[in-house]
């Protein structure tokens, strides 16, 4: 994909979010008001609750935290909550601007603006953690993304990630509806998840792809989780029998290399293929 091409999706990324903020659906409570952030706040830990012990919130208190997609800002106000030193981005102005608001409302400080994963405006080795939740399989170079996540990361510092994993229930699911049924039958999962899964050209990868795009990281664990989202359309007595193996959400924790470690150039991470 040439360089217009990437601009003309990520034109189409930010309106999507725009005009589809994340989470805030789950309101009904007037906006701006103590309220409304409560309820956004407990409906996105009630369908996710394992987010807290992924992120481990209070950890990060005294520590530079960048979040890179704050989407309404639950997960932000949960690292400001906690005492961490936190600046968040946005590719939208209204996710930003949402942000802002609950963060005000509940009394609340983190550095939150308008940014591009790919370009992040931070000078080198300035946090201790990089986090994004469900973000960067959005962005059209996630490659860039992710060297950019390396390059603003201390040495020593910490990855949290979480990225759509593609042989899992849903992915399987979106097949069947777009590929199967629609008499598609050779037509690519990849294909299909990038033009019906929430904004255009949204990814999902297998643990293999992760493994390489993150191998620039030290100590990378992935870990495929089991979401309501894959299972919602089961009978309750069957949940329990779909392995973890098969969730939509890969988890993702690595660490940068310490002092001497090789530069990464942005976009190049994959010279550490053998």
């Amino acid at each position: 994909m040439g360089e217009s091409q990437r601009g003309s999706l990520k034109e189409r990324v930010r309106q999507y979010w725009q005009d589809n903020p994340c989470g805030v659906e789950y309101s009904g409570k007037p906006q701006g008001s103590i309220e409304w952030s409560e309820e956004i706040e407990e409906s996105r830990y009630d369908q996710e609750p394992f987010v807290h012990a992924f992120a481990q919130f209070t950890r990060w208190r005294g520590k530079r935290v960048l979040e890179i997609g704050c989407g309404p800002g639950t997960d932000c106000l949960q690292f400001a909550r906690s005492g961490a030193n936190v600046c968040c981005i946005d590719l939208t102005e209204r996710a930003v601007e949402i942000t802002r608001q609950r963060l005000g409302i509940n009394g609340l400080f983190a550095n939150a603006e308008v940014g591009d994963a790919e370009g992040l405006p931070f000078r080198n080795n300035l946090f201790d953690l990089v986090y994004s939740w469900g973000v960067l399989h959005h962005t059209p170079n996630t490659d860039k993304a992710i060297a950019e996540a390396y390059r603003v990361l201390k040495p020593g510092g910490r990855i949290l990630i979480m990225l759509y994993h593609r042989r899992s229930i849903i992915a399987f699911r979106f097949y069947l509806h777009y590929g199967l049924r629609a008499g598609r039958p050779f037509r690519k999962v990849t294909d299909i998840l990038s033009d019906h899964m929430e904004s255009a050209g949204t990814k999902a990868y297998t643990l293999r792809e992760l493994r390489q795009m993150f191998c620039q990281f030290n100590d990378l664990v992935l870990q495929p989780v089991l979401t309501p989202y894959d299972v919602e359309r089961f009978p309750e007595w069957a949940r329990s029998w779909f392995p973890a193996a098969c969730g939509w959400f890969v988890v993702i924790r690595g660490r940068k290399p310490g002092i001497g470690a090789p530069a990464v150039i942005p976009g190049s991470n994959h010279q550490c293929r053998p």
